[in-house]
């Protein structure tokens, strides 16, 4: 929910007697600045965009992990938590009314406007953190997507015990290159086509795993499961009305609902097709072989969508660093200029120096990370579960307390309070999970070593 709280604050300058134009004027919001234009729909594509990633195909693991009866329940509670806590964000999107408050533009704003003191720099720290990790993921996941039609294509023509060995980085510096162009797309809000398209190829990909799960269930004998598993060893871009809040509300409904069917129906197919022997995904780590066709348009239809989910986490970390330094340095042409380039069949587009370098320069370093670090995910995981209960639960819950008064050791504080505390643990077992992960990934590491 975090993540779609903010849009860039970068907007061109207009003299005072620009306001006076009626036209204009219409064009801008109570707040002075351009006026919003989302929905509960684009809210919705942004929500399904960020939160249905090709992990989704990663579920029958992890339902294997945990067995028929953990697995669901772990899905749908979560996804129960998620839900409740994300519509306690919605109702601090203003300060200190709802409906009527003071507009907060980013997710920090929020902490500061409710909380303040230093859990606004926790807040940050947390959430740019958790940014950064994603993009630099998607990176290494969209190009694995790239090379798994590569290699489906090499399978199919030579046979399936073929190593067909194939490098990530060129498809990296291909990745890197598309978001080059679409990182210049100057906020949020301009990006709502691209989280549809997004949302449209997670559908996508996610029901031909179903499907092909499904066909599998059908056409084969009896797989080994267990019901115990495996033994082991928010933005600023939503219109005023409806109340934003509302609007927000019903966007959350919509995307947690939907994705978490999703999840549950590919959890839990993808499972009894595979068993305790699930890939980690079944569809890069080909748990399915043929058709190969339709394996390589599934993965195809991840690559886009992690182009655009991309741009959905990198877009509040461009914002933040772009207006911080343009309320500090604002008299520097570099950061606050805007320079009119005519663009044949686009228009007038307006170049920021300070924005072309900026963005340029962070997708080149997550790119080259992602190449140097090709097990980053490993990372990633533990990036997760330690972002997953400050910004998920633990400042929802904080804020919400504060904006109701809810009175201390009342029925709701200490129900609320032991919420937050039991998130607080399985977050804490989460990362020490991903840090015995990531310790195996380094003890096997080896430099720039051919990824397949």
């Amino acid at each position: 929910m975090s993540k779609h709280m903010h849009k860039s604050s970068m907007f061109i300058e207009q003299s005072t007697g620009d306001y006076e134009n009626g036209g204009i004027q219409k064009s801008l919001d109570d707040d002075g600045r351009p006026k919003r234009t989302g929905t509960w729909v684009t809210a919705s594509a942004h929500i399904i965009t960020a939160v249905i990633g090709s992990g989704v195909l990663s579920l029958a693991w992890a339902i294997a992990q945990l067995g028929w009866v953990a697995g669901p329940a772990v899905l749908v509670a979560f996804s129960c938590i998620t839900y409740f806590t994300s519509t306690l964000l919605a109702d601090c999107y203003r300060a200190p009314d709802p409906v009527h408050g003071k507009r907060n533009y980013t997710y920090m704003d929020v902490v500061r406007a409710y909380l303040g003191g230093r859990k606004v720099q926790l807040c940050g720290l947390a959430q740019y953190a958790n940014l950064v990790g994603i993009t630099i993921g998607y990176t290494i996941t969209a190009s694995i997507s790239m090379v798994a039609v590569k290699r489906s294509n090499c399978f199919h023509k030579h046979g399936h015990q073929v190593k067909c060995q194939t490098s990530n980085y060129p498809f990296m510096a291909i990745f890197a290159c598309i978001q080059l162009l679409l990182s210049q797309i100057p906020n949020f809000d301009k990006l709502a086509w691209l989280s549809i398209v997004a949302a449209v190829m997670s559908f996508a990909y996610s029901s031909i795993g179903l499907g092909l799960s499904i066909a599998k269930v059908a056409g084969r004998g009896h797989v080994r499961t267990t019901l115990t598993g495996v033994t082991v060893g928010v933005d600023d871009t939503i219109k005023s009305s409806p109340p934003e809040n509302k609007s927000m509300k019903r966007a959350t409904s919509v995307g947690v609902s939907t994705t978490t069917l999703f999840y549950v129906l590919c959890g839990l197919f993808g499972y009894a097709a595979f068993g305790n022997d699930a890939p980690g995904n079944f569809l890069t780590g080909f748990g399915f072989y043929e058709p190969f066709w339709l394996i390589d348009f599934a993965n195809i239809c991840i690559a886009i969508h992690l182009i655009g989910a991309y741009q959905v986490f990198a877009q509040p970390l461009f914002g933040f660093v772009e207006g911080w330094c343009s309320r500090n340095w604002s008299d520097n042409k570099f950061i606050t200029g805007e320079h009119a380039v005519d663009i044949p069949f686009y228009g007038i587009y307006y170049v920021n120096f300070f924005r072309l370098v900026g963005r340029t320069a962070y997708v080149i370093v997550t790119a080259v990370i992602a190449m140097i670090f090709p097990f980053f995910n490993d990372f990633l995981g533990l990036i997760g579960a330690g972002s997953f209960w400050p910004l998920t639960v633990y400042f929802p819950i904080e804020m919400h307390i504060a904006q109701t008064k809810i009175p201390k050791y009342s029925f709701r504080w200490i129900w609320l309070k032991i919420l937050s505390w039991v998130c607080l643990v399985v977050s804490l077992i989460a990362a020490a999970g991903s840090v015995q992960g990531l310790i195996q990934s380094l003890k096997t590491y080896k430099p720039f070593q051919t990824q397949g």
